[in-house]
């Protein structure tokens, strides 16, 4: 397994038809240097194509994928490089939009039990007896406990 500490997109396109050398020139270019166990992610201009490229203290990895239908998710280009959490990363791979990952669409615990206290205070036994449910389901074990 290839460890990754992190990684960071590239916003501008890059030509695909490069290979390793071509893909970490552009690394250095756009990023300073290839740090090690770092991933560096760039796709094509219509966004269904992406290679990574990973330094992993000792080589250099590049991975190529290609989306047979539809397009990742891509970031604007008003900010050059952007600095992707794991499971971001995760999600760009799958082709899945990654920017509704990471700490600002977290849902927690906490605003789900204080939903349904809410529902509880309104006297909606229905709502709350949904809301228990769905976390029930989603987390496993008991429905939380309500005061």
């Amino acid at each position: 397994m290839i460890r990754i500490d992190a990684a960071w997109l590239a916003a501008a396109p890059m030509d695909m038809r490069g290979g390793t050398d071509t893909a970490l020139a552009k690394v250095v270019a756009v990023f300073g240097a290839a740090q090690p166990h770092t991933a560096y992610i760039f796709a094509n201009k219509r966004a269904n194509r992406l290679k990574i490229l990973v330094h992993d203290g000792f080589g250099i990895w590049l991975a190529a994928r290609r989306l047979h239908q539809g397009k990742f998710t891509w970031a604007s280009g008003e900010v050059p490089t952007i600095s992707l959490q794991r499971p971001q990363l995760d999600a760009l791979v799958l082709g899945l939009p990654w920017q509704r990952l990471g700490t600002h669409a977290v849902i927690s615990i906490v605003r789900m039990v204080a939903a349904a206290s809410i529902a509880l205070q309104l006297g909606d036994m229905p709502m709350c007896t949904a809301l228990c449910r769905w976390h029930t389901m989603v987390h496993g074990g008991g429905a939380a406990i309500l005061v």
